[in-house]
């Protein structure tokens, strides 16, 4: 009901201020180039309403679809498609992988296909290596369409499933899509032909498992969602309803039936994809769009191949729309049409954008009237409108989309796709296009001439607010100032493009994906008993209750046990950290030992841990200082290999005449005793027969000295004494961390009274 009244509220305020625009607001009389330039931005303004209000129509119901429950018996023979052209094997792998684990009631009806258009010897001995079919043809006729084509002829089964190369697909991906099916033939028996309600194909999310460039460039990854998941995980869901679900080349479930109707995948178009998708609509065939991520795949890692992709769906969306004559279609439905024009003018949103940039600078720096209004006049129509469409955006999405990020986005791209765009209107169509580079880059990107664009907007638009604020004061009127918060907006989104392509270093190779499972390491023939944080395809982070030693040349035998499947490994240590009363312990993976295959299923087989929602309190302001801090602060990293444990004890120094001494804190190999000059060689009893042989090292901060433990070895060779000395830390540790708490405490006490009563003074110094 809340979604339902902002969606008309919103409607309402959209059609006010739309009325007010167009009746009121044209400059007539300030010149033709004024007019001109105020009808564009009325035009691009009343286009994106249209599309909003489409968009809203869609989302306002309910869009899930429950998963029917079917009889085991009844799921059908699947062909799986993995079509390639460069990726390289080690990719193709975990895909091939995923694929094969699939579950299924009778998984001799899954057939995997390794579709290869490069004709690669390496891709067959894959294929072999893996126990799935291999096909490749003798030219690459149709790119990646013919490909799937070729595909189609060499295989039987009544329903076939695409994959990218790089798509991962869950266990249970089949398990969510194929009863859909099952249950359409099921309802469809003894029907006739035209009352029967064929599925054509079942479009689930496009996941990804690493950041997209737009979280991870602006170090948002863990503040906002992936920029397509509203797209796939809830626009192509309620896309349902019309009958409109874009096909996505991906994570896709498609009838057989539906694609020989239509004469298998098309050809002409280099978003295939999409022209077939909306073929299969037109032979009347029901296309079904879910919200449940089922299959995760790597997002592009740089700008230029993030750039060559948006070009490639821009132009081949926009051409497939002309090619198509979608508006004339008397096989598609009004609401159709409406959704694919819809599609098809998000994709001009850089000419949108670029008016939206340029027309306050005109007013502002040129002096051109682009639209007439007043102050009282904007808080009237535009305001309401404004915020309300925010509001609805956010409670139409689950907070997944705002405003303000769909502005980031589309002025990082417009610069870049507005030429390709504009090209692709008047008919000069993209012949040809290269395959997206499907790898993770590490290290830091320079692509500065890509700022070029930004950073001119930014002078003139600097420029154009120094000139807003002098005629705001010179004429002590605030009708300017509507054009000066707006160029303030601009001004912010172009701040962001230009962070977004200074970049960020890129330090891990593979993404962590947080995992709680039981494990068992073996140090010394000894099992340790730990559980999980996090996992990737080359590590994983263990946490342990005590600050076991581990030495860092070992080859640690480490065993995970999950869903009664057990998987080794041995791992080498990188660092350790403490964790509350815990402590941490990461390792790299050095061998598989044989459970590869099993290690890839426990990363890949779960939806990749990334916001689902933008978190809140999050404005434009904290985005800027975020994004400033953590390129001015230097990166930290973990180089503890042992872990450093507080003890604050008061152990005794053995020899003539026995004294007391601090000790602060150890880590296995040194020991810090507080005091400010001591001894070349000390033997400090802790308790019992846990001596430690010291030998001093240098003098630390303050009245601290650092000693050598020479005899550590001793002690955790002999596994009773080990033992005790882990409980006598562990224990000690606790009351160290409660004291040091409960000082830490006293001292803000303290401060907070220092400065109550410092402003108390202050403020009688000021009644005075």
């Amino acid at each position: 009901m809340k979604i339902k009244i902002c969606f008309w509220i919103n409607t309402f305020f959209s059609v006010l201020y739309l009325f007010w625009r167009i009746f009121f607001t044209i400059p007539f009389g300030a010149g033709a180039l004024s007019v001109v330039c105020g009808v564009i931005l009325l035009v691009f303004e009343a286009l994106g309403m249209v599309e909003a209000l489409i968009h809203f129509m869609n989302m306002h119901t309910d869009h899930n679809y429950k998963v029917p429950d079917v009889p085991k018996e009844r799921f059908p023979h699947i062909d799986v498609y993995i079509s390639t052209y460069s990726e390289e094997p080690e990719l193709l792998y975990k895909t091939i992988n995923g694929c094969k684990n699939m579950d299924y009631p009778d998984k001799s009806k899954v057939h995997v296909y390794l579709c290869d258009d490069n004709r690669r010897p390496e891709m067959e001995e894959l294929a072999k290596k893996m126990g799935v079919n291999y096909l490749k043809r003798a030219n690459n006729i149709g790119a990646k369409a013919g490909n799937l084509n070729h595909a189609l002829a060499n295989s039987t089964s009544p329903y076939v499933v695409t994959f990218d190369a790089d798509m991962i697909p869950q266990k249970r991906f089949l398990m969510q899509l194929v009863p859909y099916l099952v249950d359409a033939e099921m309802k469809n028996e003894g029907k006739s032909e035209e009352e029967k309600v064929k599925i054509g194909f079942i479009q689930s999310p496009q996941n990804f498992y690493n950041p997209d460039l737009f979280q991870f460039n602006l170090f948002s990854e863990n503040r906002i969602p992936n920029e397509q998941d509203y797209f796939y995980k809830d626009i192509q869901a309620a896309r349902t309803k019309s009958n409109s679900v874009i096909y996505g080349g991906s994570n896709t479930i498609i009838a057989r039936e539906a694609l020989e109707s239509i004469g298998g995948f098309y050809t002409e178009a280099i978003t295939e994809d999409f022209a077939t998708g909306i073929l299969i609509q037109r032979a009347g065939f029901v296309c079904l769009g879910t919200s449940d991520p089922l299959a995760s795949g790597l997002s592009p890692t740089d700008i230029p191949n993030l750039i060559q992709q948006r070009i490639r769906w821009g132009r081949g969306v926009i051409a497939t729309g002309r090619k198509m004559h979608i508006y004339t279609a008397k096989d598609l439905s009004l609401s159709q049409k409406l959704n694919y024009w819809a599609s098809i003018w998000y994709w001009y949103s850089p000419v949108k954008r670029l008016v939206y940039m340029i027309s306050p600078i005109l007013y502002a720096v040129f002096g051109f009237t682009i639209f007439k209004c007043t102050l009282p006049q904007v808080l009237a129509f535009w305001l309401p409108m404004y915020l309300t469409s925010n509001l609805a955006l956010s409670q139409l999405s689950g907070n997944v989309r705002s405003n303000k990020w769909t502005g980031i986005y589309e002025t990082i791209m417009f610069p870049y796709m507005l030429l390709p765009i504009t090209l692709e209107t008047f008919g000069i169509t993209l012949k040809k296009f290269k395959v997206t580079a499907k790898s993770q880059l590490s290290g830091k990107q320079h692509y500065e001439l890509y700022m070029i664009p930004f950073l001119l907007l930014i002078a003139l638009s600097v420029y154009g607010i120094f000139r807003c604020i002098v005629v705001i004061f010179d004429s002590s009127s605030f009708g300017p100032g509507v054009v000066l918060f707006w160029m303030i907006m601009n001004l912010y989104y172009m701040i962001m493009a230009v962070l977004f392509i200074d970049g960020r270093v890129a330090y891990r190779r593979t993404e962590r994906i947080p995992l709680e499972v039981p494990c068992t390491f073996t140090v010394d023939g000894e099992d340790i008993q730990g559980t999980t944080v996090d996992i990737s395809e080359e590590g994983l982070s263990v946490q342990l209750d005590k600050p076991y030693y581990i030495n860092e040349e070992a080859m640690v035998p480490v065993s995970l046990n999950w869903e009664n499947c057990n998987t080794n490994v041995l791992a080498k240590l990188v660092y350790v950290k403490r964790h509350k009363n815990t402590w941490r312990y990461a390792m790299e993976i050095i061998d598989y030992k044989e459970s590869y295959n099993d290690w890839l299923n426990l990363v890949f087989n779960r939806i990749p841990p990334l916001p689902s929602e933008i978190i809140k309190n999050s404005g434009s302001y904290d985005d800027i200082m975020l994004n400033t801090k953590k390129r001015l602060d230097p990166p930290t990293f973990q180089k503890r290999i042992y872990p450093r444990v507080l003890l604050n004890y008061e152990a005794t120094v053995l020899g003539e005449g026995e004294s007391k001494v601090r000790v602060k804190n150890f880590n296995y190999a040194c020991v810090n005793l507080a005091i400010p000059k001591g001894p070349k060689k000390m033997m400090i009893k802790l308790f019992d027969d846990v001596i430690f042989d010291c030998t001093f090292q240098f003098k630390s901060r303050g009245e601290n000295c650092i000693y050598t433990i020479n005899n550590m070895q001793e002690i955790i060779n002999d596994k009773e004494k080990y033992h005790k000395f882990l409980d006598f830390v562990v224990e000690n540790n606790a009351i160290a961390r409660g004291e040091a708490k409960a000082e830490q405490i006293e001292k803000d006490r303290m401060i907070k009274e220092y400065e109550k009563k410092r402003l108390i003074v202050f403020d009688e110094m000021n009644y005075v």
